[in-house]
């Protein structure tokens, strides 16, 4: 199952955050699928996922987010558009609910599921419901770069969008009073030919600058 480790360092030379996407090319139904599930396996703080992937098919839709994303033709021109959204609280519900799913899934006795949620509940009520929302806000961003990762495994170009106006987005989504807001957005497909920054060199910090080992 391992990649070699020239076709990781490969893939990850390899692509860049898309300014010009190619309108005319599609990503192949298949290959989108296996982008959906690489996203649903991300890991997150505790296993509680706490987001949902907006996936946004209608052209009207994206017009209206290309509006309140300071006009970038991505939103638009991209094979998909992909809206991350994050729980804005987690409450004793949402916990309970996934872990009787995990006890579910993975056959887990009573009693030891029972402990697990009070260590869940016990690290959740000891914040604020702002520090819950960014926390989860937090764990979304391990999916963006999940799902970024995997499209540049797949030769499939991506451009993690932060310059929107979440709350338009939230609007324009009728996200409001869902229990969910966005958080980062990201286009995905194909470059166009012509998008100059696909040549630029990457200008990154040198390996001595960044990594320290202690």
């Amino acid at each position: 199952m391992a990649i070699t480790t020239n076709e990781l360092l490969g893939a990850l030379n390899w692509r860049y955050a898309t300014k010009k996407f190619d309108p005319a090319r599609k990503i192949p139904s298949d290959t989108w699928a296996a982008i959906e599930e690489s996203m649903i396996l991300t890991p997150s703080s505790f296993g509680l996922q706490p987001w949902k992937f907006l996936v946004i098919d209608h052209a009207e839709t994206r017009e209206k987010l290309c509006a309140e994303s300071w006009g970038q033709q991505q939103v638009k021109d991209a094979s998909h558009y992909i809206v991350l959204t994050a729980r804005t609280d987690l409450d004793s519900h949402d916990i309970e609910t996934w872990v009787k799913h995990m006890a579910s899934v993975q056959n887990t006795p009573d009693e030891s599921a029972a402990a697990y949620e009070g260590v869940v509940k016990g690290f959740a009520n000891g914040m604020t419901q702002e520090a819950r929302h960014g926390w989860n806000t937090r764990q979304v961003y391990i999916a963006l770069g999940q799902l970024m990762a995997t499209a540049a495994m797949l030769g499939i170009d991506a451009c993690p969008m932060e310059g929107i106006n979440p709350a338009g987005y939230d609007q324009i989504l009728n996200l409001t009073g869902t229990g969910y807001a966005t958080a980062v957005a990201c286009a995905i497909g194909y470059r166009a030919e012509d998008d100059k920054y696909a040549k630029l060199p990457k200008a990154r910090f040198s390996h001595t600058h960044v990594i320290q080992h202690i």
